[in-house]
């Protein structure tokens, strides 16, 4: 327990660690604070403060981790291929799409339009370069609910109006539909069989080049008890390294969308927005996984453009190696979410 002293925190912290057989900084990252609390029988300030210091440690030693954990992908980010959202306030937001050759993190609450975003880019992705995708197909992995076809056949009929940056011709000779392959996975053993064998089936023939996995998190809450935070964590390393292979060794953007959980006040292990009170579930050693992290909320308003209304969100970069810390107000329309121009009514609840 030598690392545990050299981080100076109090021996009744080191007595949790060492009953819970917790034995490195690494162990630490890989759980969230209530997991740690529950496993250590620490008090919430005891866990919040040691979560702090091992934050703190794993950046001394690594003070940029992102930037040195994925130099692959920032010589993509160089390149400035990116796959377009459909929408120039988003776009604007991610400096012109999500990074190709990356893995992108998407978190938010349930409803709060992550899924729809996917599948927004799910059809993006099928336009040619000119246009912002990649003229190419998409697979979209359901590891929680079912695929929402329905969704994905609405969006398919707004397209026209949606995009009404690409001549009405080309959006209408293309079947979006024929190209989003859906694939299922109850289980870790489903999702490892099909990230390992079925995906890159569909991308070494060029039929996709777009993942999305939604969600990321759902397995691993359903699977693992509080006491197998190590096997946990072997498995989640080695979907990470299965999903940064495929964004790799295929030059394609990964979209990962990722539950939340609550977190403690004033407490870095979220690393999400300071103003949420909860942040994106799987902990400091996931978000160590991720290029780019996402996080869109509910504001406390809603918007209204023709007779549709929508509640306000706020999409936020909580973290990038290319871009800013900031944000941008969207709404979700039957067509798409969209971010919202000044100007628009806007109903404060």
């Amino acid at each position: 327990m030598s690392s545990w002293r050299q981080l100076e925190l109090h021996p009744r912290i080191i007595g949790g660690l060492r009953r819970a057989d917790i034995k490195s900084v690494r162990d630490v990252l890989c759980m969230s604070g209530p997991d740690l609390q529950r496993l250590t029988s620490l008090s919430a300030s005891d866990v919040q403060q040691l979560l702090t210091s091992a934050a703190l440690a794993c950046r001394r030693q690594s003070p940029l981790p992102v930037l040195v954990l994925h130099r692959r992908e920032c010589h993509t980010l160089e390149s400035g291929l990116r796959l377009s959202t459909g929408c120039p306030l988003l776009d604007r937001l991610l400096r012109g799409g999500l990074p190709v050759g990356g893995v992108t993190e998407l978190s938010g609450e349930s409803g709060v339009g992550k899924t729809q975003l996917a599948l927004q880019l799910c059809l993006s992705v099928q336009y040619s370069t000119q246009h912002g995708g990649l003229n190419s197909g998409a697979v979209f992995v359901c590891a929680e609910d079912a695929f929402p076809s329905r969704r994905l056949q609405q969006l398919i009929r707004e397209q026209s109006s949606f995009r009404s940056d690409v001549p009405s011709h080309v959006t209408n000779s293309l079947h979006f539909s024929d190209h989003v392959y859906v694939e299922h996975a109850a289980d870790l053993m489903a999702l490892h069989s099909c990230l390992t064998h079925r995906v890159p089936l569909l991308l070494t023939r060029g039929l996709v080049r777009f993942v999305a996995v939604d969600s990321v998190a759902s397995l691993f809450r359903s699977e693992f008890g509080v006491a197998d935070w190590l096997e946990r964590t072997r498995e989640l390393l080695t979907v990470s390294s299965k999903l940064h292979y495929l964004s790799h060794e295929f030059n394609t953007p990964v979209l990962c969308i990722n539950q939340v959980t609550d977190i403690f006040s004033n407490s870095e292990e979220h690393l999400g927005p300071s103003s949420s009170t909860v942040g994106p579930a799987l902990g400091l050693a996931w978000a160590n996984q991720v290029m780019v992290r996402l996080m869109m909320q509910r504001l406390n308003a809603t918007v209204t453009k023709g007779n549709q209304n929508s509640g306000l969100r706020r999409l936020e970069v909580v973290f990038a190696p290319h871009l800013a810390r900031t944000g941008q107000d969207a709404a979700v329309w039957k067509e798409g979410v969209q971010g919202v121009e000044t100007g628009l009514m806007l109903n404060m609840q």
